[in-house]
């Protein structure tokens, strides 16, 4: 199925090929200002001296699918965007505002949005084309149309990479003041991944399963003690150093050894706690700056609260622990059988909850683990597994921000996918990690002496400039919108500003 940036790519590669063939300019990285102080906006396309039958300037916006009320904002904003360009000497009337859309369309169904936006401005003139134009223009040019089709997501890469600031720190930035406007609006939810946890002690995945290991492995030694256990542990990372099999399929099998033939899996859920908990580095805050700065964007406002609601992989109960420090209402689901009262702050475990203390938590026995093979298997092909349903209802209802998640999970990338279907732009946001130059570049030796293992500089930094490329536009064909950083203490400061601009200043 095309998606809404792979049908602008075709659009503008082909109208560029259009119009230069008329010998006409087409540019995709003009720069209009709106008639709003220091706001910039960039069309998708803009051919400055026209092409066919538009004898002025054309400002193209492309939309898989056009609604009336994506039509009536934008036609606003375009209309903003051509009074302010009609103020210069060298833009002579009229502009023409060009919508492309992928679908069969009704003219008279938008005329009525366009007569009440100010139709009787001779100097704007406004057109909307379908399929049957768009066919016309790709008929007179197929084999660029079919060469464009082959090769839509490396000319995506090449329009990234074009189009980008040249510091990405400006480009994160305006993202972020994006994102601080979505906030605003009160239809916001949270995603957190291991990351979260991770900030406040909590072991990583590798460092939970050779916990686990050692767990079952000593069951057959004797001499339960602190050497047996770290020879043990040893074994473990020597075995996963020369097999390396799937975390997932590592996860299973201690599943099986740890609970057996045990039924309701209760050794395995206390394994995990033990191993989870004891594991947290207990020198670090358990209310990290990054738990805080999330727990307090959940703090209901004068308007009420902003954050709908909170999906967190984790498996503890540190995010819950500082909600109810700042006296937040909310309620722990982690099976289809709980129920929220309307004033709570859901926080949906779709991979499971094992708090520290079981005590306060009722139905934990019923509660979805996502640890092992078998677990991912049930969630990925039950389309209608509540864990799934309350996912894509956020996805679909509100935007969505990402903290703490590797983006690699295939049953979330899943869910981004049909929930981004027929969206023109991208409502969600994540937070990835860049990788530095140095880091490529260098590997850690003994003390603290760094081993440079790639000879070329200039191609490496070549190199991380596509990946990252690449990886905003995979991502933005999911309907995300990647908010880069380099140091994990750079995530509160960001999120302070999207949500307390005030005391960001």
């Amino acid at each position: 199925m095309l998606s809404a940036y792979s049908f602008e790519t075709f659009v503008i590669e082909l109208l560029r090929v259009h119009a230069e063939s008329q010998a006409k300019p087409f540019d995709s990285r003009a720069k209009f200002r709106t008639g709003a102080p220091r706001e910039i906006f960039m069309p998708d396309g803009f051919a400055p001296q026209g092409f066919d039958d538009f004898h002025g300037p054309v400002i193209v916006e492309c939309y898989l699918s056009l609604s009336r009320q994506n039509f009536s904002r934008k036609l606003n904003l375009l209309q903003g965007v051509a009074r302010a360009a009609l103020s210069h000497a060298e833009v002579r009337p009229p502009v023409t505002l060009l919508f492309i859309t992928d679908q069969l369309v009704d003219l008279d169904e938008f005329e009525p949005i366009v007569r009440s936006s100010g139709k009787d401005d001779s100097a704007i003139e406004v057109v909307i084309w379908g399929k049957a134009e768009l066919n016309q223009v790709s008929g007179q040019h197929p084999e660029v149309s079919e060469h464009i089709v082959g090769n839509l997501l490396s000319m995506r890469v090449r329009s990234v990479l074009k189009n980008k600031e040249p510091d990405w720190r400006t480009e994160r930035g305006s993202r972020v003041s994006k994102l601080a406007e979505r906030f605003s609006t009160g239809q916001f939810s949270l995603f957190l991944g291991a990351g979260v946890s991770s900030s406040a002690g909590m072991p990583d995945w590798n460092s939970l399963l050779n916990a686990l290991f050692v767990t079952y492995l000593t069951e057959d030694v004797e001499a339960k003690n602190d050497g047996a256990a770290q020879s043990i542990l040893e074994l473990v990372k020597r075995m996963n150093a020369l097999d390396g099999p799937s975390a997932l399929v590592s996860a299973r099998y201690l599943r099986k050894g740890i609970a057996g033939n045990s039924a309701d899996g209760r050794d395995f859920t206390g394994a995990i706690r033990k191993a989870l908990y004891g594991l947290r580095k207990q020198n670090w805050l358990i209310d990290s700056p990054l738990i805080r700065v999330l727990v307090e964007l959940c703090i209901p406002r004068r308007s009420g609260a902003l954050v709908r609601s909170v999906i967190t992989y984790n498996f503890d109960d540190l995010f819950e622990r500082q909600l109810q420090a700042k006296s937040i209402p909310h309620k722990a689901v982690y099976s289809q059988t709980a129920s929220v009262e309307v004033d709570d702050l859901p926080v949906y475990h779709v991979h499971g909850f094992i708090p520290e203390k079981a005590s306060p938590y009722d139905g934990l026995d019923d509660a979805t683990l996502v640890f092992a093979e078998e677990g991912y298997h049930q969630i990925y092909t039950d389309a209608y597994h509540w864990s799934n349903l309350v996912q894509l209802s956020a996805l679909r209802d509100s935007t969505c921000l990402m903290v703490g998640l590797s983006m690699a999970d295939p049953n979330l990338r899943r869910l981004l996918e049909i929930s981004n279907r027929g969206v023109n732009e991208p409502r969600h946001f994540a937070f990835m990690k860049r990788m530095t130059v140095d880091s490529f570049v260098y590997d850690e030796v003994d003390n603290g002496k760094k081993k440079q293992i790639l000879p070329d500089l200039d191609a490496a930094e070549t190199f991380l400039e596509n990946h990252h490329a690449l990886t905003e536009v995979l991502m933005n064909e999911l309907g995300v919108t990647v908010l880069w950083y380099e140091g994990y203490d750079e995530i509160p400061t960001i999120l302070n500003e999207v949500g307390f601009p005030a005391r960001a200043k």
